[in-house]
């Protein structure tokens, strides 16, 4: 089971969000709350395997709850609530820990789906959100040492930047011609050799390093 905590001020979203994922069987919703103070706490007395965080809430907004928790001990995963794809905080939110972001307006059957998905370790960022992402990180100077990188087999480097693409390891696999578990493989030791989290945070590194470059 899935356990699961929403976070919104928009008490029609909270309800709607909680009807879906009540419906799904596999996914459990533990906790809500409506600000970013209230989600803080949530993630240190409940400790949810995920939640679900409005990009723009009162007395403290998604970005700044998800670095808070992201913080924390055992941290839960986090996908960001957006009303538009390209929201002006989506950068920011995936350098402060973020694993994924949802448009509120997604259908329900998609959003089981990307809970599913984010909790079970992968990323969750649409090609549109890649594309942001190569040109904001473009237009910065690299803020992690490339020598980070150098921990990593040249094949491991090149999983990473298919990573950073945005690939599935379907995707992936397909691309480098190597089997499904051969990618897992080599996904866990990417994360374990960078001290990654998760598939969204070694995206962050790979841009930061210039890797994408």
């Amino acid at each position: 089971m899935i356990r699961v905590a929403l976070i919104d001020d928009d008490v029609l979203i909270l309800e709607g969000l909680r009807m879906i994922l009540d419906q799904a069987g596999d996914i459990e919703v533990v906790a809500t709350g409506s600000d970013g103070l209230q989600a803080v706490r949530i993630a240190r007395e409940i400790s949810p395997d995920l939640m679900l965080v409005d990009i723009r809430m009162p007395n403290l907004d998604g970005i700044e709850a998800t670095r808070q928790i992201a913080a924390g001990p055992n941290a839960p995963r986090i996908i960001i609530l957006t009303t538009f794809e390209l929201d002006e905080y989506v950068f920011q939110a995936l350098r402060a820990g973020a694993s994924g972001f949802l448009l509120k307006r997604i259908e329900p059957e998609r959003l089981v789906e990307a809970i599913r998905v984010v909790a079970h370790g992968e990323a969750l960022l649409s090609p549109s959100v890649t594309r942001r992402l190569i040109d904001e990180f473009s237009k910065r100077p690299a803020a992690v040492s490339p020598e980070r990188l150098s921990v990593l087999t040249e094949r491991e480097r090149e999983v990473l930047i298919c990573i950073a693409k945005g690939l599935s390891n379907q995707e992936l696999a397909q691309q480098l011609v190597i089997a499904d578990n051969t990618v897992k493989t080599h996904v866990k030791r990417i994360l374990t050799k960078l001290g990654a989290r998760d598939r969204a945070q070694a995206i962050v590194i790979a841009y930061e390093s210039g890797l994408m470059n």
